[in-house]
């Protein structure tokens, strides 16, 4: 009788509505736009695994490359609003892409819930050791001296890579070919091997590279030195005023996705954000922790959507 009770009573819990169930009652998808190997994916994996620990669920974390990050943004939008879909919002998805491409699917204001920010990191400009610019200055007299004949590797059309890239050779004065990949992970991998001479990167994916020896570092592109490579210069240092180009990633859900399940996603990530661990790793790869509130996040993305698009209008980046 007692075993016949629970099956019963098992059979009626699985029948309720999932909104009935406590969340999260399942594992949880979260979205990195882009493939495997850039900072996003390395931002991503550092905070699912205290995220799932705090929630007492899995965090699964899937890869969706395409349109400069848009596809597996786009996906996420449309997604059931019921926390087990989120993304790992993104400076290049939420607040460049909208103003780059003419339509990109969603609107990173309306389409999404933020569920908080996780931190944020410069870009560092990187070349291939055999490329004879060892400084700035040395890159964009090079470059002047050979008009069309420099390029550079981006994690794709639209991202924080790209545009960067473009902002600083309308910035120095100076014409870069663009060459758009799926992914940082795979535009380093081609700058290591040699087929491309320079790359705009994120810290946390172009630090373990430059420090073996196989890229070598000229600057970073923040506001202030980063304290994971204090010994490059930022881009305003090197001669170009006031450039600043840095990362921010957070956590979104899709627009409509219950207050309660939000504060709940919000509190796991400020758990997990300052947990010893995932400061130690976020600061390995040169990221600083920003834990904040939904709102904080979403007044972000209002900010940081309005800099970025004048920024995209001035450097002429096109989604090609």
């Amino acid at each position: 009788m007692a075993r016949l009770l629970l099956a019963v009573w098992a059979f009626a819990l699985a029948a309720l509505p999932a909104s009935a169930q406590p969340f999260p009652s399942r594992p949880i998808t979260l979205v990195v736009s882009f493939a495997p190997g850039g900072s996003t994916s390395i931002v991503a994996r550092i905070v699912a695994d205290k995220m799932g620990e705090a929630l007492g669920q899995s965090i699964v974390v899937d890869n969706r490359a395409g349109g400069g990050g848009t596809v597996g943004t786009r996906a996420v939008a449309k997604s059931p609003p019921d926390g087990y879909t989120l993304l790992l919002g993104y400076t290049g998805t939420l607040a460049i892409a909208p103003t780059l491409y003419p339509n990109p699917g969603y609107d990173p204001r309306k389409d999404f819930a933020p569920i908080g920010m996780i931190g944020h990191a410069p870009n560092s400009l990187v070349v291939h050791p055999s490329f004879p610019a060892k400084s700035v200055q040395e890159l964009i007299a090079y470059a002047k001296a050979n008009p069309g004949k420099v390029s550079y590797g981006s994690a794709g059309v639209g991202t924080m890579s790209h545009v960067a890239g473009e902002y600083f050779a309308t910035s120095a004065g100076i014409k870069l070919i663009h060459v758009p990949y799926r992914g940082t992970g795979p535009a380093l991998a081609d700058l290591i091997g040699g087929h491309i001479p320079m790359a705009l990167a994120p810290i946390p994916a172009a630090h373990g590279p430059v420090s073996q020896g196989q890229l070598r570092g000229l600057a970073v592109t923040s506001a202030k030195r980063s304290s994971l490579v204090p010994e490059l210069p930022t881009v305003a240092e090197s001669g170009i005023p006031d450039f600043e180009a840095s990362l921010y990633y957070g956590i979104v859900a899709p627009a409509g996705t219950p207050r309660p399940i939000v504060e709940r996603l919000n509190q796991a990530l400020r758990d997990a954000l300052a947990t010893d661990e995932v400061k130690r790793r976020l600061a390995t790869d040169g990221a600083e922790p920003t834990p904040g509130s939904p709102e904080d996040y979403a007044a972000h993305i209002d900010r940081d959507e309005k800099r970025w698009s004048v920024v995209v209008k001035a450097s002429g980046a096109k989604a090609e």
